[in-house]
């Protein structure tokens, strides 16, 4: 089992196939050339000096295509954790997501309950507002990323100048970098506004393709899938089957060794292949899309 990484190989070795099937669902976190690229720019901006116009990150890309999971992880990584100096809470990151429309109070709320600070029905937004800042200012914040940024445009014209506002305001008067990421519309939303549009800077997420780094990718996956035998996903039959089937998005490209992993552990085949591949119950995006037209 020289295909499988110690963690992984112990837990073939000691689990039985219904634990292995278990472990298969959880998420794992892969890191990929695109998502170290990121995590080194979020870095810079975390640690770049306070001026008065903050540079600030768009993150581009279509759903299920990794947006989210590398916010998340980059949150995991700068954990709040309590300074022992005066047993200040720090808290150098802080995720959120939008509001599922541009409302300026459901934003401070959620900003509110993720400090563990929730507020009353009754509370102005003014009070509301001054709190948030209250509380980022003590608590270090130095980056806030918002995603699903694209919900901006599920309000009026109105609505969404003053959540477009509202961010411009938390990036000047806390003197932070702001990270948003959505899907591409979340670029025509950040446009309509165009002071906030040549603050931020677009990263896009592009679709994988049958390159070295997809080859890569499959090859990381290869290495935590808890199957007894080695699946080879590289290979080219196979490696295509996967890409084609989930459109180029990272989301799809997991669902579908997860499917197909569980598979090949309940059929006993353990190893995955494009019989295995072909017989989970998936259906690729392209044609949920069509089921739901037609």
């Amino acid at each position: 089992m020289n295909h499988l990484n110690d963690k992984t190989r112990e837990i073939v070795i000691n689990s039985s196939p219904e634990e292995r099937i278990a472990n298969t669902k959880k998420f794992s976190w892969i890191g990929y050339t695109q998502s170290i690229s990121i995590f080194k720019k979020l870095d810079d901006l975390k640690n770049y000096p306070k001026v008065y116009r903050m540079p600030n990150l768009l993150l581009i890309g279509e759903s299920n295509n990794g947006k989210t999971a590398i916010l998340r992880k980059y949150d995991e990584r700068n954990e709040a954790y309590v300074r022992e100096s005066d047993l200040q809470v720090i808290n150098p990151v802080l995720y959120v997501q939008a509001p599922p429309e541009p409302d300026e109070k459901r934003f401070y709320n959620i900003i509110l309950d993720s400090l563990f600070a929730p507020s009353k029905t009754t509370e102005k937004i003014d009070s509301r507002q001054q709190r948030v800042l209250h509380l980022l200012k003590r608590m270090e914040t130095k980056i806030l990323m918002i995603d699903e940024i694209h919900h901006v445009l599920a309000g009026s014209s109105r609505k969404q100048r003053t959540f477009l506002n509202v961010i411009k305001f938390l990036s000047n008067e806390l003197q932070i970098p702001i990270v948003c990421a959505g899907t591409k519309d979340a670029f025509n939303a950040i446009q309509t506004d165009p002071q906030l549009s040549n603050r931020f800077e677009p990263k896009i997420l592009p679709r994988w393709t049958n390159d070295t780094e997809y080859k890569r990718l499959l090859l990381s996956f290869e290495k935590i899938l808890p199957l007894k035998k080695e699946s080879n996903l590289i290979e080219n039959s196979i490696a295509d089957n996967i890409l084609n089937k989930s459109d180029g998005l990272i989301g799809e490209i997991s669902k579908i060794l997860e499917l197909s992993c569980i598979q090949a552990i309940e059929t006993g085949k353990e190893r995955i292949d494009n019989q295995i591949i072909n017989s989970i119950d998936y259906i690729p995006p392209t044609k949920r899309r069509k089921q739901i037209l037609y």
